[in-house]
């Protein structure tokens, strides 16, 4: 296990704003920074709850991917390369903190481009990475999705929970909807990794018991393939639930990171579901 995130940090630096960061939690006791990246449809909202369980010591940061929410006009990315290259352009100025990683479903695999992107401009990497509801980058299964019509894609959305069907049954909502994900799935399905060495940070993969994507038993082959991505430990915590297990179990799973970033920040929290690979 690595040290807790030192408790002495410099004054911080001139910060950027961008379209692409939404930040929470910015205050005189912040010393660590948590970079959330969401899943495919996803927006920035998702993250919004965690702000009131985030200890003062840690500034949330959310990334808003174009199409969304206030940035419904702005153009997608063309591809994992160039969505990653604007995610590390908003986020290296805010990287004067320690700082960790959290991806969920989609998140995890731009989580993973976006550590080694950095590296790769000479910025401090991630203290942690934490993968939730994926397989690891180059083993996780993908198809033609985004080449589907809006009902495959809606049988999708019902197939991984998460997405109220009465949101798909209103037919602006759901255009909104669909355009988003046959965008984001379309960047993950023509997503080939490049071959890397592994980073040197821990890895925490996080699951639901239920997730079709990356249950308990898939965790249990080299921790869903993340095992073979870090040259540090790898975790994985299960928790009851489907592929958005982490909706139902906020609180659970924010005590758990916290715990992970700095035992002190999350004492008593709720029990989590650890298992290793």
């Amino acid at each position: 296990m690595t040290a807790p995130f030192p408790p002495n940090i410099p004054a911080r630096v001139a910060r950027t704003d961008s379209p692409w960061t939404m930040r929470w939690n910015e205050g005189p006791a912040s010393r660590l920074t948590l970079v959330c990246l969401p899943h495919a449809g996803g927006s920035v909202g998702f993250y919004r709850p965690w702000a009131a369980l985030m200890a003062p010591e840690v500034e949330l940061v959310g990334i808003q991917y174009p199409g969304r929410e206030e940035r419904l006009g702005d153009p997608g990315s063309a591809d994992m390369g160039e969505l990653v290259t604007a995610v590390a352009d908003a986020v290296q100025p805010l990287l004067d903190r320690p700082y960790a990683l959290f991806g969920h479903s989609m998140g995890s695999a731009v989580a993973w481009e976006l550590a080694h992107e950095l590296g790769r401009r000479g910025a401090p990497g991630p203290r942690r990475l934490f993968a939730s509801g994926r397989a690891a980058p180059g083993t996780a299964v993908t198809g033609q999705l985004h080449r589907q019509d809006d009902d495959v894609l809606c049988a999708e959305l019902g197939r991984l929970g998460g997405t109220s069907p009465e949101i798909l049954d209103d037919p602006g909502l759901r255009s909104l909807i669909l355009t988003a994900v046959r965008h984001d799935y379309r960047i993950m399905e023509t997503h080939l990794p490049e071959g890397r060495p592994p980073l040197s940070c821990p890895i925490h993969v996080l699951t639901g018991s239920a997730d079709p994507e990356l249950g308990s038993q898939r965790c249990r082959d080299r921790a869903g393939g993340w095992a073979d991505l870090t040259t540090a430990r790898t975790e994985v915590l299960v928790f009851p639930g489907d592929h958005f297990y982490l909706t139902l179990r906020r609180r659970e799973v924010v005590a758990a990171v916290l715990r992970r970033l700095d035992p002190s920040l999350a004492t008593g929290g709720p029990r989590t579901w650890p298992s290793t690979p």
